[in-house]
């Protein structure tokens, strides 16, 4: 198979949808659950390819096409081998929650100081990871590798590609348990990229003030850690939440100004924590730190804050389970502002955990005394909750929310991708 790494260096780099086409590409024909990809080979030769790898030989119609066992364990390992040509950090990041919103945050920290390459979007799976590490070129300095998981071994597949010389859980909750079954489950894998890290004897940053975190580490390796308590490296200050978090940090001899950024929730300031502490592992200077975290700007949904004509929205839709929700709930409840409400979406992929994680969830709402609404045939079921209003639909929300005019809130929308309520703020 080495021979046929050969082709990606003579190519102007990958390519697995022929929608996407770069003249001179490599392109590799992967399956899915409705399509195969090697019957679109010859089409990606016409529309600009260089060579094409299939796996079934009656689609090896050309010299340009080359026949492999496996395109998808080609790819992984052309991946592998790219990256095993440099000797540059790569970070690994995984975790439940926050691991997209700290890879940005990082690599923006990063970024100020060195050549980085990082995820695009949520590229995180067996597929992404290869694809984000063949874009690797010798002007790159740190690589940044965002790593997702949804059943048992996910993340040591990942780890096999890119095998990391730092890497960071963001934490661990209940997220995608019909793949993992149970939390032990979720930490057993997302502990992959501990065991990893500590077999290339690398570095792992980790949040002081979680316990499941600190206490899973693997012994006689390299640690920074983060957090509030005065034994961390980094000990951060949450200052205020305006509702954008307000911070200080300081490591020995260095204390920072207040910092005011332009994300909310309390579950970013520790995204902010690890970001500083990465800077510091690679000598970031401070003033170039601070500066990134205070600029930095979400996008995609994920704890933007927007303002309609009547209201102040607080945008967290891209995905939701029981850990994030529950701290956009608390993080919620912590804001000073005088009319507050919240709506908030199913959350999806709990398996047999579901109704009772639902009803976790009203129960949290009933107990920080915060009005709002569910939307979604999931809080539906439950046989009592603490919501104002509850809907089946998005659609029906839309159009109550059409209907009954508010004004001068601050509206927190909250939950998973799949019910959309992104959707609700031309009515908001």
């Amino acid at each position: 198979m080495k021979e046929l790494f050969e082709l990606f260096y003579k190519t102007s780099g990958v390519c697995t949808d022929t929608r996407k086409i770069e003249k001179d590409c490599l392109f590799i024909c992967l399956k899915g659950a409705n399509f195969n990809g090697n019957s679109f080979a010859e089409q990606a030769l016409k529309d600009g390819a260089k060579f094409v790898i299939v796996d079934e030989k009656e689609f090896q119609t050309d010299e340009r096409i080359f026949l492999v066992e496996n395109t998808l364990l080609y790819l992984q390992k052309l991946a592998n081998h790219h990256r095993l040509q440099f000797t540059i950090p790569v970070i690994g990041i995984t975790g439940s929650n926050g691991k997209t919103s700290s890879k940005e945050l990082i690599n923006a920290v990063l970024s100020s100081h060195y050549s980085v390459l990082a995820t695009i979007g949520n590229l995180n799976n067996h597929i992404g990871v290869p694809l984000t590490l063949l874009r690797l070129t010798h002007e790159h300095e740190i690589a940044i590798i965002e790593m997702g998981a949804n059943k048992f071994k996910d993340i040591e597949e990942l780890c096999d590609i890119a095998e990391p010389t730092h890497g960071i859980i963001t934490n661990i909750g209940k997220a995608h348990l019909e793949g993992f079954l149970n939390f032990e489950g979720v930490l057993k894998t997302k502990r992959e990229l501990y065991d990893s890290v500590s077999k290339n004897k690398g570095t792992i940053v980790f949040n002081n003030d979680d316990d499941v975190l600190k206490f899973n580490l693997p012994k006689g390796i390299d640690t920074i850690s983060y957090g509030t308590s005065s034994d961390s490296f980094i000990k951060g200050e949450l200052v205020n939440l305006s509702p954008f978090v307000e911070l200080k940090w300081s490591k020995t001899n260095y204390q920072s100004d207040l910092i005011s950024t332009q994300m909310i929730g309390k579950y970013n300031f520790y995204n902010y924590l690890a970001a500083i502490s990465f800077g510091t592992c690679f000598n970031v200077p401070f003033e170039k730190i601070n500066s990134a975290i205070a600029n930095y700007s979400p996008e995609n949904n994920r704890s933007q804050v927007k303002k309609t004509e009547r209201n102040t929205l607080i945008l967290d839709c891209y995905n939701a389970n029981p850990t994030s929700m529950k701290s956009a709930l608390e993080s919620f409840a912590l804001i000073n502002h005088p009319d507050k409400y919240f709506i908030i979406g199913d959350m999806l992929e709990l398996g047999e955990e579901s109704m009772k994680e639902h009803q976790a969830i009203s129960d949290l709402v009933k107990e920080l005394n915060l009005h709002g609404s569910a939307v979604g045939p999931l809080f539906g079921a439950l046989p009592e909750h603490s919501f104002d209003i509850h809907f089946a639909t998005k659609v029906e929300a839309i159009a109550y929310f059409e209907s009954t005019t508010i004004s001068d809130k601050l509206i927190l929308l909250k939950g998973s991708r799949g019910i959309g309520l992104e959707s609700l703020e031309k009515s908001l």
